[in-house]
C-alpha cells in the first residue's frame, strides 16, 4: 500500500532555541532563506506524499501562514516580473496539500502524533521530525516507504551514533534481517551507555500502521514525564513486526544549536550563488582564529 499522508509534529516550544523563539516557531528559523520545515515538506513531497498534516499549538501561527497563499505578495512579484521568487513562495503549496490541527496540551511526541488520528484514518502514514533535517540522493522517507511496501509492516529511520551520543535518542534492540533492514525487538528512550542495547538510533523518520494509535491511547506517561511515541512503538512490536532501516543519507540535528549552525554553513556551501563567496570568507575567517 502506497504511503501518501504524512504527520509533521510542530507544537513544542523550542526553548533551546530562546530567546529567538519566544515569538517565532523554532520550525521558522531559516537554513540560509528556507525554514527549516519547508525542508521536512519539500522531502515528504519528493516520497510522493500528497497530504501534510502539521501538528502545531497557539504562537505557531507563523508556520500555517507560511504554507498559505500570500495573495498580496505575489501580486507584486507577478507584476514586477520576479519569477524566481514567486516560484519560490508557491514552491511546497502548490505541490502538497498541507492541513493543521491544534495540540491544545503539550504532552510529548505520542500525544502530538494522537491528534493525527481523525487526518489519518484507518491508513499507514508518516511522521517527520522537524529537528531532523536529511540530505540524501534518494529521499530519506522515500527509502523507508519502499522498504514499507518490501515488508508490510512498520519501518523506523535509524543510524548509528555511537555509544556516547546513546542518552540523546530512542536506541533499538534489533536483529539485521539484510542489508540494511532490521527486525525491532525492543527499544529504550534515552537509555545511559552502559543500558543501551546499540547505538542504533530512531532518527525522526517513521512509517507507521494506524494499529499505533490504539497502542498511544494506552501508552502512560514515560520519560520526561511524557507520553513518548517509543513506548507506544515498543506496545505495537509485541502485536505485530516493527522494523528499523539505516537510512542512507546526512542528518543534521536542527535541533542543536551545533546541529543548526553546521547546516547553515554547509548548506551555503552547497549553493552556487553562495559558494564562491561565502567559502572565501570563511577562508579568511578561519586564519583570523
Amino acid at each position: 500500500m502506497k504511503i501518501t499522508k504524512a504527520v509533521i509534529p510542530a507544537a513544542g516550544f523550542g526553548t533551546r532555541f530562546l530567546p529567538a523563539t519566544k515569538a517565532i516557531p523554532k520550525e521558522m528559523l531559516p537554513i540560509v532563506d528556507k525554514p527549516t520545515i519547508q525542508y521536512i515538506a519539500e522531502e515528504a513531497i519528493a516520497s510522493g506524499i500528497t497530504e501534510l498534516l502539521i501538528i502545531v499549538s497557539r504562537g505557531k501561527d507563523a508556520i500555517v501562514n507560511h504554507f498559505d497563499k500570500a495573495f498580496e505578495l505575489e501580486a507584486v512579484l507577478e507584476r514586477d516580473n520576479k519569477q524566481a521568487m514567486l516560484d519560490a513562495v508557491r514552491e511546497v503549496s502548490d505541490k502538497i496539500d498541507v492541513h493543521f490541527v491544534r495540540q491544545r496540551e503539550q504532552k510529548g511526541l505520542g500525544h502530538a502524533v494522537l491528534c493525527a488520528r481523525a487526518f489519518v484514518g484507518n491508513e499507514p502514514f508518516a511522521v517527520m521530525l522537524g529537528d531532523d533535517v536529511v540530505v540524501s540522493d534518494k529521499p530519506c522517507l522515500k527509502q523507508l516507504t519502499e522498504q514499507f511496501e518490501k515488508v508490510g509492516s512498520s519501518v523506523l529511520g535509524v543510524q548509528r551514533v555511537g555509544m556516547d551520543c546513546v542518552s540523546k535518542y530512542g536506541i533499538l534492540d534489533c536483529d539485521r534481517v539484510e542489508g540494511r533492514l532490521y527486525k525491532m525487538k525492543s527499544m529504550v528512550e534515552k537509555p545511559k551507555a552502559e543500558e543501551a542495547p546499540s547505538d542504533i538510533a530512531a532518527l525522526g523518520r517513521y512509517v507507521l500502521t494506524p494499529a499505533v494509535f490504539k497502542c498511544l491511547e494506552r501508552t502512560p506517561r514515560g520519560a520526561g514525564g511524557e507520553i513518548q511515541l517509543t513506548d507506544a512503538i515498543v506496545m505495537l512490536s509485541k502485536t505485530e513486526d516493527v522494523y528499523a532501516y539505516d537510512f542512507e543519507g546526512k542528518r543534521y540535528d536542527i535541533g542543536s544549536k551545533q546541529g543548526f549552525l553546521q547546516a547553515t554553513v554547509e548548506f551555503a556551501l552547497g549553493r552556487d550563488d553562495l559558494k564562491d563567496e561565502f567559502g572565501a570568507y570563511l577562508k579568511t575567517l578561519v586564519k583570523t582564529i
